[in-house]
């Protein structure tokens, strides 16, 4: 019974973190018979080759059931923040955002030459409804996240490069007199951390101000021409910055905090 109940969790797990992983863990069980070795370390090294080989033919899949895989390895304008997100099968959007993202990362590029935007989490390859956890929302492939442009503390723009290794968690810190949609909320039942704690572990690097107000203005002017109903910031970030668009939206007090990241989305 216990390794039934541990196996089962396995599998739970590994499908709430990647989808198919679930399923190469069973596959790996059904497999393993046939090996002529047994033991822990023997079972794990089949099942990263099953989960390997599942991801591989994933990206050649997904495409059938409307889901594209944003490129991993790449030195184009636009490019997964890390092979984490790739390896965890986090990277697919649908053709429309996929197109719409590849417009606004060459579009980046063509006005400040080298620059490479960076996508975090996106969606998982199948099934539309299924989260793709912590987010409240990425669970139809047509939501994407997408890194801030930070300069280092001499000012210079630190291209493919973010504060924290995920591209998540390194919150910007509110100036004087910004805005503060939650300081007067009660926090229960919330995604919105600040961990305090986790800041003095990242650099102390700041938005650059020229990239930053390029793209909100694309996203939120010609963004529209290719589908993007919505931007998720926090609603200092565009303030200190002078953009003010009805694109560009608070995503709520109990939601994760946005001024780490871009949140965009289409219709």
């Amino acid at each position: 019974m216990l390794r039934i109940l541990r196996h089962g969790f396995a599998v739970l797990l590994l499908t709430l973190l990647t989808q198919i992983g679930g399923l190469a863990w069973l596959l790996a069980l059904a497999l393993r018979r046939f090996l002529p070795w047994s033991g822990r370390l023997v079972f794990l090294a089949l099942f990263v080759c099953v989960y390997a080989a599942a991801t591989l033919v994933t990206h050649q899949v997904a495409p059938l059931f409307g889901r594209m895989p944003l490129p991993c390895f790449t030195s184009a304008s636009l490019t997964v923040r890390t092979s984490f997100y790739c390896a965890l099968n986090r990277n697919y959007v649908t053709p429309e955002l996929k197109e719409a993202a590849e417009a606004f990362a060459d579009h980046m590029a063509s006005s400040f030459p080298g620059t490479t935007t960076l996508a975090l989490d996106a969606n998982f390859p199948f099934v539309s409804g299924f989260p793709l956890l912590p987010h409240l929302s990425h669970d139809d492939g047509r939501k994407l996240d997408l890194a801030l442009y930070y300069r280092d503390d001499g000012g210079n723009f630190r291209n493919g490069e973010t504060r924290s290794p995920l591209g998540y968690f390194a919150f910007q810190q509110l100036l004087a007199n910004s805005p503060q949609p939650c300081a007067d909320r009660r926090r229960f039942l919330t995604l919105r951390w600040d961990l305090a704690w986790l800041q003095p572990l990242f650099p102390d690097w700041d938005i650059e101000p020229e990239r930053m107000k390029e793209a909100l203005r694309w996203l939120s002017n010609e963004g529209r021409n290719h589908g993007i109903e919505k931007v998720f910031l926090e609603p200092h970030i565009p303030a200190r910055l002078g953009i003010s668009n009805d694109t560009i939206r608070f995503q709520g007090c109990r939601a994760a905090r946005h001024d780490d990241h871009i949140h965009i989305q289409l219709r």
